[in-house]
C-alpha cells in the first residue's frame, strides 16, 4: 500500500473506511470528541505504518481495526496514567513563588550552619564549648560559665574569640545570640 506516496489513493482509502473505523472507536470511547481524535489517530497511524499491511494476510478494514484498537488501547494507557499521577498530588498544596523563596533561604541557612558546625569543630575545646552553649543551647553567657566550672569573664572571652574565628564562616546571626555579648 503506497498510501504515504499517493495523496489521492489515501483520500479514497480514508473515505471508504472512515465510518467504520469511527463506528469501532465510538463502541470503545464515550466522549464524541474524543472518538473524533482517536479515528484521526488512527488514520495517522495508519498512514505512518502503511508499509507494514500485507494485503495476504487480511482486508484493509481488519488491519485498519487493529491500527485503531492500539490507538484506542493507547489513549486508556495514557489515562490511566495521568489520572493516578494525578491522585498522587490531589490534595497536596502545589509550590507558589513564596515557597521557593523560603525554601532557597532554608538552603542558604543550612549551607551556612554547615560550614559554621565545620569551622567550630576546628575551635580549641574551651572556645567550642562555650560557644555551643550560648549559641546552640540557648544558655546565657553566666549560664554556659557556671555549666563549664569557668568565671563569667574566661567565658566572655572564649565566646568572642569563637565569633571572631567564625565571623568570615557564617553569618553573625548563626553565631550570635541576642543580648549575649
Amino acid at each position: 500500500m503506497r498510501l504515504s506516496e499517493d495523496p489521492v489513493a489515501f483520500e479514497a482509502f480514508y473515505r471508504r473506511h472512515v465510518d467504520a473505523v469511527m463506528r469501532f472507536v465510538v463502541r470503545r470511547v464515550s466522549d464524541p470528541h474524543l472518538a473524533a481524535d482517536l479515528t484521526a489517530d488512527t488514520f495517522l497511524a495508519a498512514l505512518d505504518s502503511a508499509n507494514t499491511y500485507r494485503p495476504g494476510r487480511g482486508s484493509e478494514i481488519a488491519w485498519l481495526y487493529g491500527v485503531a484498537r492500539n490507538v484506542v488501547s493507547a489513549h486508556h494507557r495514557r489515562t490511566t496514567r495521568e489520572t493516578r499521577a494525578t491522585s498522587r498530588v490531589a490534595g497536596r498544596r502545589m509550590m507558589d513563588d513564596n515557597d521557593l523563596v523560603r525554601m532557597e533561604e532554608r538552603i542558604d541557612a543550612e549551607r551556612r550552619m554547615r560550614r559554621a558546625l565545620e569551622a567550630m569543630a576546628d575551635l580549641p575545646e574551651g572556645e567550642r564549648a562555650v560557644l555551643e552553649l550560648v549559641a546552640i543551647d540557648q544558655l546565657t553567657v553566666t549560664e554556659a560559665a557556671a555549666a563549664l566550672g569557668i568565671g563569667k569573664v574566661t567565658a566572655r572571652v572564649r565566646l568572642h574569640r569563637a565569633r571572631r574565628a567564625l565571623e568570615n564562616v557564617a553569618s553573625p546571626s548563626a553565631v550570635y545570640v541576642e543580648g549575649q555579648a
